[in-house]
């Protein structure tokens, strides 16, 4: 049978079950956007022609990495809010207000590139101006999960005082879920299924009830999820009492918005007895460990939310809060800090880690019947990594397997040499061959230059 492409020679691992299956000698054979097959590579040379063979000797052959929840237009203000509290009142909105939509756009293509060069195949981006970002995964041939972000927040949030209650103006609510519903009619299905939407309500702190109940109904017409921010802070819960008197899931209950349509981005301030409800309501959890650790220096309730029963995944955030967009460091991070949390170290293992970085990630952006695991039938989303790199060597598979924490503990997103994204190849050899490095950091640089300038003069 002739097939397009096949991977051979390299160790697979599937992630197809709970087992995560390891085959040595393995290979891969793809057929367009689809994997044809999965086997040992002595079989599937036997059963296939293919068009190009990559030698993956050495390497491992695996799933693209998903990062469930990520703002790739914050990229411009990479680094420029780091060790202070409030830190969104004090660190990103003096900033925000001075960021143009042109300045945003230029610096989410270097995240993106980011993202590709570390693993990642799949981002739920999550952000303003999305039309626009979009066509950066268009061009690039990334899978993506986008949303427009909708709040009903003044341009001049920024002048209000730390703890004074949110002013909240319908009509650029009105105006937002406009983008947002455009967005989802424009590009849901879009390149082939390769672009899928959702809603975006960026939290129930910063939208009237009525907002909220209208973004519900949406979320039904469009049967899709809601991906939101949920108890992502003391800043959040403070101003859910003043304006409801009932903290943030409780509300979300009450009023009929906590159920398996939402995403439950962060989780930072629930209790535990409010995560447990949030996993037994059939909601889903997206952590992002290394942004919450910087930001709010608290370990997001992860573990909780998954021993409760419920489906978590993890994300990388933004690049001004975890000044990195890369799904090894969040992998890393989600073990360690609840080991340090839990004070044991046999919780979060790395098995969980990764599992959550690939199939339960899939699983929480409703995509798992496409990517997160090596099946045949499901999209080509394919990542090769180089197992003779110093920090991903020696391998050692019996009597026991280092290949699984070793890409959890050791590995740092550079030994990621070959990125199949939708059955093409974005990357090779640590080269996109979908764009220009050099002139997308050039751009960004230029523009966040520009951006420095204009703060400089108002501080």
């Amino acid at each position: 049978m002739n097939v397009d492409l096949l991977i051979v020679n390299g160790y697979v691992l599937t992630m197809e079950d709970e087992s995560n299956q390891l085959i040595e000698n393995g290979a891969v054979a793809i057929i367009g956007q689809t994997i044809e097959a999965v086997g040992k590579s002595d079989d599937l040379r036997a059963n296939y022609h293919a068009e190009r063979i990559i030698d993956a000797n050495n390497q491992l052959i695996m799933p693209g990495l998903i990062d469930s929840h990520i703002h790739t237009g914050l990229a411009i203000l990479r680094g420029v809010a780091q060790d202070m509290s409030h830190w969104m009142q004090k660190g990103i909105w003096p900033f925000m207000k001075h960021v143009t939509k042109e300045e945003r756009i230029k610096g989410s293509l270097v995240n993106i590139l980011e993202g590709i060069k570390a693993g990642t195949t799949t981002f739920a981006d999550y952000d303003t101006d999305m039309q626009d970002i979009v066509q950066h995964y268009v061009k690039i041939g990334a899978r993506a999960c986008v949303a427009e972000m909708v709040n009903e927040m003044p341009d001049d949030i920024d002048d209000l005082s730390v703890g004074e209650l949110y002013p909240l103006d319908a009509k650029v609510g009105e105006q937002k879920l406009q983008k947002n519903v455009d967005l989802i009619e424009r590009y849901h299905g879009a390149e082939d299924g390769r672009i899928t939407c959702m809603l975006g309500p960026q939290g129930a702190d910063m939208l009237s009830l009525n907002r909220m109940k209208q973004i519900a109904d949406l979320a039904e017409t469009y049967d899709t999820k809601l991906h939101m921010h949920v108890a992502q802070g003391d800043r959040e819960i403070e101003q859910m009492e003043k304006r409801y008197d009932l903290r943030t899931i409780p509300f979300l209950e009450r009023e009929g918005f906590l159920n398996e349509r939402l995403i439950a981005v962060h989780l930072t301030e629930a209790t535990k007895k409010e995560t447990e409800k949030a996993a037994h309501s059939g909601a889903s959890m997206i952590c992002c460990p290394g942004s919450i650790g910087i930001i709010d220096g608290i370990v997001p309730p992860m573990y909780s939310f998954l021993q409760a029963g419920g489906t978590a995944s993890l994300g990388s955030d933004q690049a001004p809060g975890n000044n990195s967009n890369n799904m090894f460091n969040e992998m890393k991070f989600a073990a360690i800090v609840n080991k340090v949390k839990y004070q044991d170290p046999a919780v979060f293992p790395a098995e969980l880690a990764l599992r959550a970085a690939t199939i339960e990630a899939a699983k929480v952006l409703g995509i798992d019947h496409e990517v997160g695991s090596l099946e045949k039938g499901k999209k080509a989303d394919i990542i090769v990594i180089n197992f003779q790199e110093p920090s991903l060597s020696p391998v050692i598979t019996k009597p026991t397997s280092n290949v699984i924490p070793n890409l959890v503990y050791s590995a740092r997103g550079h030994e990621v040499e070959t990125s199949i994204i939708d059955g093409k190849v974005v990357m090779e050899h640590r080269q996109i061959v979908t764009a220009s490095e050099e002139q997308v950091v050039k751009d960004a640089q230029e523009a966040a230059n520009g951006l420095a300038k204009r703060v400089s003069k108002k501080v």
